[in-house]
């Protein structure tokens, strides 16, 4: 493609604005906010240059943007829910062993587990509650805690609502549910044993101040709002394949029953109102979808225009293999957020070319969802570490990164093998 000056102004405000994000801690200005100007710069643009656009352009990739928008208010809303009941305690309240191996083991299933299910973020955000529990000094966490951080991006991977980017492969039909389960399961939970192997070697003996408590008290209804929730979550994908619906509209008819459940339960009680879906909806983390919004409304316009395009034809013509370009956006995914990475790859390679579960796109699930473990800034769950844990930057890169890229090259490598074979 001819660059014009348009071309040029908006890969410029792409990358100042990614810039901003990856430096949002240093430069003390919100990601979202850097996210919404890029997204509005890069349009004006668009619209400002010699070739004419028109709205419906943009009000086509606002209805695809909206769907994983919609898909995220919902499953956050459930999680919410789920957590104001304190129905995970369900889960997390099963761990009772004081062995430094065994806690790590366990820590790293549950939070694999977890996450196929729920999000990294929020599975990070449950285990670290509980370990500090058990766990009272924070040094002797710090290791554990890079662990859920590991396992949690790990379990994501290999589901459809386990992590944003698969979720978005497959709201897009980039992926289908069982496919990308049967295809993506066995590499994940094969780099998250790996990496647990490798951690255990730092652990030996018990933890002489672990604290047993006994089992802490659940709000009313908490396991039947838990099991509700996650049967919601899992009824998605079902829905999805039997009624050819959006998933979004599968995880608001969930969202639907559980806030009529829940007001069933609680409205006669005035002390329950924080139990009830209104209350709830004050805690989602409304900055963090508009982010997103944000991110694949300028990813877009840079498709419109053939940039990404452009892109994916210099890769093809100077790398050709499509491993090696997937390995890469996974370990650029632990430097820079991998939402706008998937996103542009999405926009760089069409579904003619390769077409659902293709090994490409199952190759970036696993990638852009297990590579952002290598470095702790490079995922939701490895930066709500930093800031839950104080754990920092060179803490991280010294005693885990190593690891992880070990356990993440051996996932890939074990997918290769399968694919091949």
């Amino acid at each position: 493609m001819n660059f014009h000056w348009m071309h040029i102004a908006m890969v410029f405000v792409f990358v100042l604005g990614y810039l901003a994000i990856i430096f949002e801690y240093k430069i003390k200005i919100n990601k979202t906010a850097s996210a919404l100007m890029m997204a509005v710069l890069t349009w004006l643009l668009l619209f400002l240059s010699p070739t004419e656009f028109k709205t419906s352009v943009l009000d086509m990739h606002i209805a695809d943007a909206s769907q994983i928008i919609f898909f995220l208010l919902g499953a956050m809303t459930l999680v919410e829910l789920i957590d104001s009941h304190r129905g995970f305690l369900i889960i997390t309240d099963t761990i009772n062993t004081n062995s430094k191996r065994k806690l790590l083991w366990l820590t790293g299933f549950i939070s694999f587990f977890l996450s196929s299910v729920l999000d990294n973020l929020t599975t990070t955000i449950v285990m670290i509650s509980l370990l500090r529990k058990l766990i009272p000094d924070t040094k002797d966490r710090a290791l554990l805690g890079s662990t859920v951080v590991i396992a949690a991006n790990a379990g994501g991977a290999w589901t459809p609502i386990g992590d944003v980017t698969t979720t978005m492969l497959w709201i897009h039909g980039q992926v289908t549910s069982l496919s990308i389960m049967k295809s993506l399961f066995l590499p994940s939970i094969f780099s998250v044993i790996i990496t647990l192997t490798l951690l255990s070697t730092q652990l030996k003996g018990t933890y002489p101040e672990l604290m047993i408590e006994p089992k802490r008290k659940t709000e009313p209804g908490a396991k039947r709002v838990f099991i509700t929730g996650i049967l919601g979550f899992l009824f998605v994908p079902i829905f999805r394949a039997t009624t050819g619906l959006p998933p979004f509209m599968g995880i608001l008819i969930s969202l639907g029953f559980l806030w009529l459940m829940t007001d069933i339960m609680h409205h006669k009680h005035e002390s329950r109102k924080h139990l009830r879906v209104p209350h709830i909806l004050t805690r989602i983390d409304t900055s963090g979808v508009l982010f997103f919004l944000g991110i694949l409304l300028c990813i877009n316009s840079l498709e419109v225009v053939g940039i990404l395009n452009a892109v994916a034809v210099w890769l093809n013509h100077h790398i050709q293999n499509l491993a090696v370009i997937s390995t890469s956006i996974g370990l650029i995914s632990s430097i820079v957020d991998n939402v706008p990475l998937v996103a542009a790859c999405m926009g760089m390679y069409d579904l003619q070319t390769f077409p659902p579960d293709s090994s490409l796109w199952q190759m970036v699930a696993y990638c852009s969802g297990t590579g952002g473990s290598i470095l702790i800034i490079g995922s939701a769950a490895g930066v709500a570490l930093m800031g839950l844990e104080k754990i920092d930057f060179i803490w991280y890169f010294k005693k885990v990164t190593l690891t992880a890229l070990t356990g993440y090259l051996a996932g890939m490598a074990f997918y290769l093998l399968v694919h091949v074979l």
